[in-house]
């Protein structure tokens, strides 16, 4: 105990500025483009990005260089071995100011695996708890199993606050250096995670303070920016920086070619009954995934074409397809098809639902590698699918080398996965020529079942602007120019603030 009215060496974590109260770094100097000399989307991102600007959230991170260990919260983190006698700067701190109870503590956890944590009070420390947690040794070749198991020591450690009800947890760089896991990836790999568990379970946990040294400094705040931008602006100036595997809903690293799951005694119910009959156990045979696996692709491929495949062995086939080709889409470089700024979400539709643009002018399909086009199409929608959509399709201004093949579309459309097809609710074809009427009509009645009645063609902004607020679009100036030409100066007003 601090001796009465000497300065406390801990940190009241009330005192410190939330990443909302540090400015966003000024634009370094130098001309700039003006808007009105871009006839495309210029200020436009090609999609928003899947970090968008939330201040709430903002609000929830803190940035403090010091000792963790000092940090008067409700639970501070210790990263140790699978032993819990590591020696390391974090652990030493920890271990000094909590005082000897503390190691007595962590004799009775017997160890700890990797990936996982454990809890144990505060002691002598300003917070009144201990969050242990074990970091992945790092070798390159086995990069995709150290992922997973850091993602599990901070998602495990935000789970253990939220259960527990601890409204500030003060994070250290799990990662050590004694582990070899390159800092900036691990940064990226804790920032997305405490991202996505704020999104998903914010109001369990009030403050997030990330820990770090002056060494580790630099890193943190080049990267905060990306998953926890301050402005829009800052949003859109951290898009292109985004790595383009960003984990599933909960940041967790996705492969989707182990997505086999083994449980113990897959072929028994959860619950024995000596009375049930040989047939009743011999049904259980085959039920679980590991059993289902099919053994020869060649042959699955075959009954495909044969038509002799069930219905629910061709929904595995196409799920397996298409998550080849997502895993494709998130590992190649696809910043050429992002620069088009043909396709992009915006805001959302008079129900609430996510309006996705897609500028028919921008595609210039006799020039551009269309399979990548294809990539970048699942990059960009995998994640706003998941939920009720509708598209704005721009057919202003159109050339002949921006139309897009029917051959395509129909593999397009055989290729995503059935979320995309199920929450599509409507496709508005604005400024449709008859010859983009007809092809539609032909496409969407021979190639393809289910989306000929969620096609609307709008001959006008003034009809689009019916079932989505002018607000809630971005439409780009050469649109705005001629529906004013054709169809009066409807929009002229707005025109001018884009």
């Amino acid at each position: 105990m601090d001796p009465l009215g000497a300065r406390s060496r801990f940190v009241d974590i009330q005192t410190l500025p939330t990443w909302e109260q540090q400015p966003p770094p000024p634009a370094p100097p130098g001309p700039r483009e003006p808007e009105e000399n871009n006839d495309s989307l210029v200020s436009q991102q090609a999609f928003s990005s899947p970090f968008p600007f939330q201040p709430h959230i903002n609000r929830k991170i803190v940035l403090f260089v010091g000792d963790v260990a000092l940090l008067n919260c409700t639970a501070v983190v210790n990263t140790s071995n699978e032993s819990l006698n590591d020696r390391n700067p974090v652990t030493d701190s920890v271990l000094r100011h909590a005082g000897p109870e503390l190691q007595d503590e962590l004799l009775k956890l017997k160890g700890c695996r990797t990936g996982e944590a454990k809890v144990t009070k505060g002691f002598n420390l300003a917070a009144w708890f201990i969050i242990h947690t074990v970091g992945p040794k790092y070798k390159a070749k086995y990069r995709t199993a150290a992922e997973s198991s850091l993602f599990s020591c901070y998602r495990n450690i935000l789970q253990l606050a939220l259960e527990q009800s601890m409204a500030s947890v003060g994070l250290c760089v799990v990662s050590t250096v004694k582990r070899g896991y390159p800092l900036e990836d691990a940064t990226h790999i804790a920032f997305r995670t405490v991202r996505r568990f704020l999104e998903n379970h914010g109001e369990g946990v009030e403050t997030v303070v990330f820990a770090v040294s002056s060494e580790e400094e630099p890193v943190y705040r080049k990267l905060l920016p990306l998953y926890f931008p301050r402005s829009e602006e800052e949003e859109r100036a951290s898009l292109p920086l985004i790595p383009a595997d960003i984990g599933n809903l909960e940041g967790e690293p996705i492969v989707p070619e182990r997505r086999i799951r083994i449980a113990e005694k897959p072929g028994n119910p959860e619950e024995d009954c000596e009375e049930d009959s040989l047939d009743q156990d011999l049904a259980q045979v085959g039920q679980h995934a590991f059993s289902r696996m099919e053994g020869d692709v060649d042959k699955q491929r075959r009954l495909i074409l044969q038509g002799h495949l069930s219905d629910a062995a061709m929904q595995k086939q196409h799920q397996r397809n298409y998550n080849r080709w997502l895993g494709r889409a998130r590992a190649e470089d696809l910043s050429d098809i992002a620069a088009l700024k043909a396709i992009y979400q915006t805001g959302v539709d008079l129900y609430g639902r996510t309006v996705v643009v897609v500028i028919g002018r921008n595609i210039p399909v006799s020039i551009i590698d269309m399979e990548k086009a294809l990539l970048y199409f699942i990059h960009v929608m995998d994640h706003v699918a998941v939920k009720e959509y509708v598209m704005v399709y721009f057919h202003t201004l159109t050339a002949e080398h921006n139309h897009l093949d029917t051959d395509f579309l129909k593999k397009l459309y055989d290729i995503v996965d059935a979320k995309f097809k199920k929450n599509l609710r409507a496709f508005y074809f604005v400024h449709p020529t008859f010859r983009a009427k007809l092809s539609t009509w032909f496409f969407t009645s021979f190639s393809v079942s289910g989306l000929k009645e969620k096609v609307h063609y709008l001959d006008s902004l003034r009809q689009l602007l019916t079932c989505v607020r002018p607000e809630e679009i971005d439409i780009p100036p050469f649109v705005l120019e001629y529906d004013a030409r054709v169809n009066g100066p409807y929009l002229s007003s707005r025109s001018a603030t884009l």
